[in-house]
């Protein structure tokens, strides 16, 4: 058995609080596996992610919205990359949110999140989302705690839409320490080959490290359901949280109990000449 069959620890359960520092960055597995046997362990889980993805292509009727959040360089684009490399691209949507632009921001802020839910059929992958607006706003003091309790309010209700209208959704914060992220921004400016994910924003949004927690804290607290779950996943060691992601896309895509379509009877005995 799988020293990661049992998430339930990782998940921020309905109603009760949450304090994101007294969650683990790293999490020690029994028998300390070696990186090949995890790596082993991830190749056959992305078997399972694809062949259960092929289902849902073929019948779509659901669809599964994966939500990536953590801090920079927590490892959303490199999760994505190792989940769901070789699951047929056709039902794939990955989605990513940088600053809005002008036209986003005549609009309410969550017009162009809802223009990349995944269509039925399909798994999305949200490499930062609508909880990047709360969060840095109330970080960099825009807005009040009142004003950020609304906001909470509003993602529920949007993500309860979704989910009551055929996409499940599971979302991961990919939890990562202070020392760790300093380790990796360095590596972005020291190594050639990562200059290109360096930005000088990150050393700045760093200072904030406290206020970040807090507020992540807060908003994964406001918005776990049962419908929409948190999960806070130990991020210090890459393939770990790999592993625990693909666990966890793995358990909401069983959940959706996609089966093979039907055979159509108007297609019995035709043959082909």
């Amino acid at each position: 058995m799988s020293p990661l069959s049992d998430l339930r620890s990782l998940l921020v359960e309905p109603g009760k609080a949450l304090d994101l520092n007294d969650r683990p960055t790293e999490l020690d597995l029994p028998g300390n596996p070696s990186k090949d046997a995890l790596e082993a362990e991830l190749a056959a889980l992305r078997e399972q992610i694809g062949d259960i993805q092929d289902l849902l292509f073929t019948r779509r009727e659901r669809a599964l919205l994966v939500v990536l959040q953590g801090m920079d360089s927590a490892g959303k684009d490199s999760t994505t990359k190792a989940v769901f490399t070789g699951v047929n691209p056709l039902g794939i949507r990955a989605a990513s949110f940088s600053v809005p632009t002008p036209q986003e921001r005549r609009h309410d802020y969550l017009w162009r999140v809802h223009a990349q839910v995944p269509p039925l059929g399909c798994i999305g992958v949200f490499n930062r989302s609508h909880y990047e607006e709360p969060v840095i706003r109330r970080v960099h003091g825009e807005i009040k705690n009142g004003e950020m309790k609304r906001y909470l309010r509003q993602i529920a209700d949007f993500e309860q839409m979704l989910s009551e209208t055929g996409t499940a959704i599971v979302k991961c914060f990919l939890h990562l320490s202070f020392d760790e992220q300093r380790e990796r921004l360095q590596e972005r400016i020291d190594n050639p080959l990562k200059n290109w994910k360096f930005d000088p924003s990150d050393l700045q949004e760093r200072q904030y490290w406290s206020a970040y927690q807090s507020a992540y804290s807060q908003a994964l607290q406001a918005t776990s359901t049962a419908q929409a779950p948190w999960y806070v996943v130990p991020a210090d060691r890459k393939p770990v949280r790999n592993l625990i992601v693909a666990r966890l896309v793995l358990e909401a895509l069983k959940n959706l109990k996609a089966t093979a379509p039907d055979r159509k009877p108007e297609l019995a005995g035709l043959k082909v000449v």
